[in-house]
């Protein structure tokens, strides 16, 4: 199963970085900057649905997505379009992203930026902060109770957003009961590839009022927004059907005025 073969994979890659950097340099490397100041969460917090604008090169089911992948160009797009957030994909295998990607976007805007990637060490986490990361991505299927709690600690000390993913009611409780406040629904299931724009907005009522809660991916056109803001949802993350956009200020634009619908 892909979800499988990605963490598999995470885990291979922070073997090999910590060839060239310890744990111990890493961590005291992430700890003698400053710490940052929760951006990503409170820009989430804002009234109305906040859009977090993904670059993405590639994905397990769709292959390259933009053939002309320019990421700084599509940064600059998603800044002029007033996008709230940016979530740019590190994983490099299937997704073809790169911690190189990543930084070339974080100095050239000052969006609060996830780091999109599949976390299964506490490592990975110095290296968000590290990279200059207003957040980062937990996921309850590729992870136990403990690292989550570990993680969300962690970002806490550094000023930093746990965006915590879960699937369906039990994990959303998990995200809960290890002290999640933003919590990301993804509308496709990484097992088998399935999507239903619908499923962030059916389970939004398991979570608490106060947890943010982000529809992940999913969104093809304007019609799957209309509805969110009611349905309590506080942000949606939207990657392929922007990354296709020939203008992305326009597109960005059409979401916003049905999500006010």
């Amino acid at each position: 199963m892909i979800l499988d073969d990605l963490a598999a994979y995470a885990r291979e890659r922070v073997r090999n970085d910590r060839t060239r950097i310890s744990d111990e340099e890493m961590r005291a490397h992430a700890l003698a900057l400053a710490p940052s100041t929760f951006q990503f969460e409170k820009t989430l917090a804002h009234a109305g649905l906040s859009f977090i604008c993904e670059i993405k090169h590639a994905s397990p089911s769709k292959g390259i997505i933009d053939p002309a992948f320019d990421p700084l160009t599509i940064a600059h797009a998603y800044d002029d379009a007033h996008a709230d957030c940016i979530s740019c994909l590190t994983e490099p295998k299937w997704f073809l992203g790169s911690d190189e990607i990543f930084t070339s976007v974080r100095h050239e805007v000052t969006i609060p930026m996830l780091r999109k990637d599949f976390t299964v060490d506490i490592y990975q986490i110095y290296q968000a902060h590290c990279m200059g990361a207003d957040a980062v991505l937990l996921i309850c299927a590729i992870l136990d109770d403990d690292t989550i709690k570990r993680g969300i600690e962690l970002c806490d000390a550094m000023g930093m957003t746990a965006l915590v993913e879960a699937h369906d009611t039990d994990e959303i409780k998990r995200a809960v009961h290890c002290g999640a406040r933003v919590i990301g629904v993804n509308n496709r299931d990484l097992r088998t590839f399935t999507v239903d724009s619908h499923r962030a907005a059916h389970l939004r009522d398991a979570a608490p009022d106060d947890v943010l809660f982000v529809a992940e991916s999913g969104i093809s056109c304007a019609q799957d927004l209309i509805g969110l803001t009611d349905a309590g949802i506080d942000a949606v993350l939207v990657g392929e059907a922007l990354m296709r956009a020939d203008d992305k200020t326009e597109t960005l634009h059409s979401f916003r005025e049905a999500a006010r619908q």
